[in-house]
């Protein structure tokens, strides 16, 4: 079977099913796991599924994985680019975190940068920093528990959000659309994110290269909202056109902590 044909039956085969492992097309296609991840990590690229730990999903605007195979999911890239943001504020500054797998390797790197006054809805965002060598002032809202994403949401937690106002938001989310738009799975998360992108002065959006050129069912912001993109790899066009066009400045962190600032430029 030819290469192209192969990832061409990958496809299918998770579309069919949902969800596939590596192991079962390993075994389907006659294969290593070595050339079914490499064929996944391409199908990815062009948007046809969604790599998650183990394995790959339908490529759906509506349907997240679960938050533990998020977290497993480009971990490297996720720290590389949690510590590339943490460089990008002042100590004094004051910041409000949404909740994700990126934003608490954020929350981690951002505790050994200096003290901050840290408002978020996150439980492992707030753990980071409590048990961080540079503790910080640590505000968790309120609101309904959602266990599986260990995070407040609904009505009070954004009520709490627009009564404050801060310096910067700091934001993970599901995915960057080709025109720029920030999107995401999730509702009620969608709501926080915007509460907080509201009662902010600048907002970070951070994002790991597999978010890049992808939809969702729900649109946090457009690109002229966000002030910086941190992520792992240059945006793909078209998405690297939009970004320069709204004047965003997107911020490359390579893993294993060699990072390369890249800044989009301004159009004229």
């Amino acid at each position: 079977m030819k290469p192209q044909e192969r990832r061409e039956r990958i496809a299918a085969l998770v579309r069919e099913s949902t969800r596939v492992t590596v192991e079962e097309l390993a075994q389907l296609l006659g294969t290593s796991h070595e050339t079914v991840r490499r064929d996944l990590a391409l199908l990815s690229e062009r948007g046809l599924v969604r790599k998650v730990h183990g394995g790959a999903v339908h490529a759906q605007t509506a349907l997240e994985s679960s938050f533990g195979d998020r977290s497993m999911t480009a971990r490297n890239e996720k720290v590389a680019i949690g510590r590339r943001a943490a460089q990008l504020f002042q100590p004094g500054d004051s910041i409000m975190i949404d909740s994700g797998s990126t934003t608490a390797t954020f929350a981690e790197a951002l505790g050994k940068v200096g003290h901050f006054s840290v408002i978020t809805n996150s439980l492992l965002v707030a753990n980071e920093l409590w048990k961080a060598p540079i503790r910080s002032d640590i505000y968790l809202l309120g609101g309904r528990f959602f266990g599986e994403g260990h995070e407040t949401l609904g009505p009070l937690a954004v009520e709490e959000i627009q009564r404050l106002r801060v310096d910067h938001a700091v934001l993970t989310i599901g995915a960057v659309d080709p025109a720029g738009r920030c999107m995401d799975y999730n509702a009620e998360e969608t709501y926080i994110a915007r509460a907080m992108l509201a009662s902010a002065r600048q907002t970070t959006i951070l994002a790991d290269f597999s978010k890049l050129g992808r939809h969702a069912l729900f649109e946090v912001c457009d690109a002229k909202q966000i002030h910086r993109l941190v992520t792992d790899r240059p945006p793909p066009s078209p998405l690297d056109e939009a970004l320069r066009r709204a004047g965003v400045e997107v911020l490359v962190a390579e893993a294993q902590s060699r990072e390369t600032p890249w800044r989009a430029a301004v159009s004229a």
